[in-house]
């Protein structure tokens, strides 16, 4: 299992200044070793209760809050990284526990019980979240990243785009998965994460992005069709 602490801030800017950060950041950061040309693949499927209590947390504003998403990187992946992310204040905690192609089309097709035989305390909590509080798959969110990353306080800029969705299709290894624009192509999420406290030059760097900062979610864009259009 890998857990990370860090705070993150997010950011939604035009794809002209995604370029132009690009090639300022390529002089001070290293790219990551995955994030050739504009980046690479990913994709996410989002769990929520019943009563979508991850996503009302999130539209809420809550203090306390998290979510649960199954996440691979293509439809050729021979394995899934199931996360759960929580929220406290300005912290994020995030826990990955890598599971095989097998289990993960399991836990699509709702069958978390394979979570207890892990051997694994984050499985086996899951398992308890998942199925206590009666969790469905509730959308899947496809996107490319770019990434930057530093050693000093473990910074990593992320840069997504060409953000898609479906509410209708769960199976995150189909290679002909349907999905439809969920955020305008010229635009792009920035996220700024990091451990401590951000270092001046990145800070001078992102300085014209301040009034830009948004409360941004891919999951909770993802449900704009049955959320804000009454289909749910």
């Amino acid at each position: 299992m890998l857990e990370v602490l860090r705070q993150e801030k997010k950011y939604l800017i035009s794809l002209d200044k995604y370029y132009s950060l690009s090639r300022h950041f390529a002089n001070v950061l290293q790219e990551d070793e995955h994030s050739s040309g504009d980046g690479y693949f990913i994709r996410s499927l989002y769990f929520d209760s019943l009563d979508d209590i991850d996503f009302e947390g999130k539209i809420e504003g809550a203090e306390v809050r998290r979510k649960i998403r199954l996440r691979n990187y293509g439809s050729a992946s021979t394995s899934a990284k199931l996360e759960m992310k929580q929220k406290q204040g300005i912290w994020q905690k995030k826990r990955s526990l890598t599971l095989d192609r097998d289990k993960s089309m399991r836990l699509i097709n709702g069958d978390y019980t394979m979570l207890l035989s892990c051997d694994s305390n984050f499985a086996s909590e899951c398992f308890g979240i998942m199925h206590m509080q009666c969790y469905r798959p509730k959308a899947v969110v496809s996107y490319t990243r770019k990434v930057f990353v530093g050693k000093e306080n473990e910074i990593r800029i992320t840069f997504d785009h060409h953000i898609k969705g479906t509410e209708s299709n769960f199976d995150i290894f189909d290679p002909n998965l349907a999905e439809f624009p969920i955020l305008d192509p010229f635009l792009v999420v920035m996220e700024v994460k990091y451990n401590g406290f951000l270092l001046s030059y990145i800070k001078d760097l992102i300085r014209d992005c301040n009034e830009s900062e948004r409360s941004l979610s891919k999951y909770c864009l993802s449900r704009s069709i049955s959320k804000y259009y009454g289909l749910s």
